[in-house]
This record gives C-alpha cells, sequence and structure tokens, in this order.
C-alpha cells in the first residue's frame, strides 16, 4: 500500500519540498531509502521502526520502499523521522487523515518522542509561504515556531500523541504565535565605556563605526585595552528590527546554535574566533554547507583579535564577503550564498614585540621583522577597513583617575539616532547603513560642496587614494555627518574622515 506525506529539505537559508512517499509491497522483510539520503536519513529507518514499536504499533515485516522526492535533491539529517514514520502509519491502516495541507519534520527518539530539530524556523516561514495549513513538530520547537504568524504550528511530544490528534482522539491545539515586542528586551552587559579609563578618540571612532557599520582596525602596544574596548562595542550597537531578529535567528537556527531555553537571537551578534579557526568554520563550508563565522556575525561584529596572527590565506577569503555583504559556497551539488553584512573589527600589535609604535619602551625587533609582520595583512584587506586606528598607551595619571566617562547609554542614543537617520534615507532601498552603499548611491546620498571638493581633491592627490578608499572616506564622512544630525557633507566631517586613513607603516 501507498502512502504520500510532505517534508522540506533544508539547503543553505532556503528550503524545498520534500515529499516522502512510502511503499508496502510483498516480500522478505527489507526497507530501502532512496532519493539521495545521507547517514543520518540511512539511519532513520531504525530509529523509526523502535519509535513505532515502542508507541504500542506494529510494524510491518513485508518489503518496504520510501522515496524522498525529487530525487536530484540531497537529503541530509534526521528530520525526516516524522513523515517517515507518518507514512508508516497510513500504509498500514493504523491511522487515517487527510494530510495534503500538512508539512511534518521532527527526529523521533527509540521511544517514539520527538527531540529538537534544527532549521525550525526556515522551516515554518517556507511552509507558511508554500500555503501550508498545519505544521507538526517537535514541542520543543515550539516557541521558534511560533514567532512566525500566518499558518497553525502543532507542537507534539510523542507519536502516540501525534497518532491520538489525527485519529481525533486528543486533539492538540495549535501554538499562539508570539509578537516580538514581548520578547525583544534588553541585555544587561558587563562591560561599559564609562568604565574604560581615557581613550577618547578611539570610543569616537568606534561611535562612528557602530552608526555606519564600518570596519574598524586598531593597532597599538600590548595592554592598551584594544581587545576591552572591542568587547565594549555591543553596549554601543543599535536594537535590531523585527526583520533583523528573523533574519539572525534564521541563520543560528540552521547553524544549530539558538539557545533552548529562549531560542531567540536578541542582540546583534559578536563573534571573536580564535587565530587557529579554518577557512571552513570562518567561511562556511563542509559536505553540507553550514554558515561560518561571517554569516553568524550578520548585522552585528565580527571581532579578529591578533589579526596578522590569523593565517594569510585565511584572511583573504574575508575580502569578498566585505565588500559584497554575502558569501558564495561552491560546491558539486550547486552552489549557495550566505548572508555575511558584518562590520570588521580587529586589533594588532604593529611589530612581533608589539612596542614599534610605543614613545616610552624600545622595539627589539629589526625593520625586516616589521615589515614582514605587517605584511601578513594584504593592501587589498587594509583597503577595504575604513578607520584605522593608533591605540596608545594610558597615561598613570588617566588610570588613576576614580571620574567615570560617558557611559554606553549615552553614545548609544547617538548612534541610534544616526540610523534612524540612514532608514529614512534608505526606506526605498535594499541597505539599512552608510557602509552598504554602492558608488551610485554615495553620488546620490553624498552631496558635497565646492569647498569640500576641493579637499577631497588634495586628500586624493596627496594619500594616494583608490577608488575604493575614496568611496570608503565619502561613506564614512557622511556617517559623521548624520551623527551631528548635517543633512550635507561639510568639509569637517572630511577631515575628521581623513584622520582614520591608514600610516604607510601600517600598510
Amino acid at each position: 500500500m501507498l502512502s504520500k506525506v510532505n517534508s522540506c529539505a533544508v539547503i543553505g537559508l532556503d528550503c524545498e519540498p520534500v515529499e516522502v512517499e512510502l511503499d508496502i509491497t510483498a516480500g522478505l522483510g527489507n526497507i530501502t531509502v532512496v532519493g539521495l539520503p545521507d547517514t543520518a536519513v540511512q539511519e532513520s529507518k531504525e530509529r523509526v521502526r523502535s519509535a513505532i514499536k515502542n508507541s504500542g504499533f506494529s510494524y510491518p515485516t513485508t518489503r518496504i520502499t520510501i522515496n524522498l522526492a525529487p530525487a536530484d535533491i540531497k537529503k541530509a539529517g534526521p528530520a525526516y523521522d516524522l513523515p517517515i514514520a507518518v507514512c508508516m502509519l497510513l500504509a498500514t491502516d493504523q491511522i487515517s487523515a487527510d494530510l495534503k495541507d500538512s508539512l511534518f519534520v521532527g527526529e523521533l527518539a527509540l521511544d517514539g518522542k520527538l527531540r529538537h530539530t534544527n532549521g525550525i524556523l526556515p522551516i515554518t516561514i517556507f511552509a507558511r509561504e508554500k500555503g501550508y495549513k498545519k505544521l507538526y513538530i517537535p514541542k520543543i520547537n515550539e516557541y521558534e515556531a511560533s514567532l512566525v504568524e500566518g499558518i497553525d504550528i502543532i507542537p507534539i511530544n510523542s507519536l502516540l500523541e501525534l497518532a491520538n490528534h489525527l485519529d481525533g482522539t486528543k486533539i492538540i491545539e495549535p501554538t499562539k504565535p508570539h509578537d516580538l515586542k514581548d520578547v525583544i528586551e534588553e541585555n544587561n552587559f558587563s562591560i561599559d565605556f564609562a568604565h574604560i579609563k581615557g581613550q577618547e578618540h578611539i570610543k569616537r571612532a568606534l561611535e562612528i563605526a557602530a552608526s555606519g557599520g564600518h570596519n574598524v582596525l586598531m593597532s597599538g602596544p600590548p595592554g592598551t585595552g584594544k581587545t576591552l574596548l572591542a568587547r565594549a562595542i555591543p553596549t554601543i550597537l543599535p536594537k535590531m528590527t523585527k526583520e533583523e531578529v528573523l533574519e539572525i535567528t534564521k541563520i543560528y537556527s540552521i547553524a544549530g546554535l539558538l539557545p533552548s531555553d529562549k531560542p531567540l537571537i536578541r542582540i546583534r551578534p559578536f563573534r571573536t574566533p580564535h587565530h587557529s579557526a579554518s577557512s571552513v568554520s570562518l567561511v562556511g563550508g563542509g559536505a553540507f554547507p553550514k554558515p561560518g563565522e561571517i554569516s553568524l556575525a550578520h548585522r552585528g561584529v565580527l571581532f579578529l583579535d591578533e589579526l596578522p596572527e590569523f593565517p594569510r590565506g585565511i584572511l583573504e577569503n574575508l575580502r569578498q564577503p566585505l565588500e559584497d555583504g554575502v558569501v558564495t559556497i561552491g560546491r558539486a551539488q550547486g552552489t549557495l550564498t550566505f548572508p555575511a553584512k558584518f562590520s570588521l573589527v580587529a586589533s594588532m600589535n604593529p611589530c612581533p614585540c608589539g612596542y614599534a609604535s610605543d614613545p616610552d619602551r624600545d622595539c627589539s625587533c629589526a625593520p625586516t621583522q616589521i615589515i614582514k609582520y605587517q605584511k601578513k595583512i594584504s593592501g587589498p584587506l587594509i583597503d577595504r577597513i575604513d578607520l584605522h586606528i593608533e591605540v596608545p598607551r594610558i597615561k598613570f595619571e588617566k588610570l588613576s583617575n576614580d571620574d567615570l566617562a560617558e557611559n554606553s547609554t549615552s553614545i548609544r542614543e547617538r548612534v541610534e539616532k544616526a540610523r534612524e537617520i540612514q532608514q529614512t534615507r534608505f526606506k526605498n532601498k535594499k541597505i539599512i547603513s552608510n557602509s552598504e552603499m554602492n558608488s551610485q548611491e554615495v553620488k546620490e546620498f553624498c552631496k558635497i560642496d565646492d569647498q569640500t571638493l576641493e579637499i577631497l581633491k588634495t586628500a586624493v592627490s596627496q594619500f594616494q587614494l583608490s577608488a575604493r578608499s575614496y568611496y570608503k572616506m565619502l561613506k564614512l564622512a557622511r556617517t559623521i555627518a548624520d551623527l551631528e544630525g548635517a543633512e550635507n557633507i561639510k568639509s569637517s566631517h572630511i577631515a575628521e574622515a581623513l584622520q582614520y586613513r591608514p600610516r604607510a607603516s601600517v600598510v
């Protein structure tokens, strides 16, 4: 007897419909799974057999064929356990229901209970967009799925509970959707700019970076607070919109990194991979491509501490995502694209010993060592960074001063006002911050007068700026103007933007 149930395959950040077909025919007791299944899908037949028997149902001893259609899409993961089990119960007349408008996903335990399944949020969005009326998922994923409105979410604890629901014995009520206004909440950060002594010009640069989504490179002797300043950046980042919350939560759902208690990303990501991280872990990939650190930092910050310690080949992988805001991963089965609109924040010492730029301590490195160390970071990567900041040693007078500096809350208020200006400016565009503007949008939104144009002309000639650097400087000046509330870019904004150009020794 033949039965069919709807499911789906998560491919990248998107989903494709999968029809699970099961046919029982006469013959020796054998079960075959076809349709490009991976090992986890192949093993589902053992989990389904035990789950059905331990739930009090009978399992056929004849020949069983399971097809996951379409056959040209690779199927991965244990999410097909539940639809296969439902197909089995339908084919053996142990349950009876019309499931044309329903979609099933979930991993089964051997006792018939359902376990947590990755990718529920994109699956729920897909089910709603494709017009399914009901989505059956594990109970543990209920909160995550309830973030999407317009579809009935049926949370299930066990296979037996599902069978009783489908037979009408004990109906499971759909989950009520959550309003994101109720779940987005403030987080208490352990770091605050008020407790960081001195470094006012560094804090100003980080405020500009947070306001426009710009990239930052901090260079200075060890112990000057580069890492502490970088870790304080999340305290001044603007609150996320509903769209950003869903977008980021979707990425973390597929990566299997959502917290089990409250599966929702409430604050902007701040990712800090170690310099021993592999290229795949940083960019994404694998046999079944998953998002890497740059995608997990989407709409947030990717912090690379001790930048020259990263292998140069791995750093070069950042060039295209920094420019395009996406990372494209090609495999024999096809090409996947993950979002990667992140702000790069990096720190480095000026030389191997760390004291080349310190006026109070002598550097023990030979000139060739310093050049070799700095050349670990390529010119094209340096050119993609908007703000280059020298972090000096803090004087004793400032360290011993008990007065608090401006706190993160005050800075964040200015950042959010600047972001509101940008949201109004780009309301008809597909971008949300100044750093995302292309050359045409720079010409449209970065208006300058004749005096400012002359300053720019001199700067391009004197500093030998590339076309990319020229446009980046205009975008940076636009953000400085937004923080000031100015409609057009002034010469003072360009002058401040020029201060953040790299010194020749850094390149």
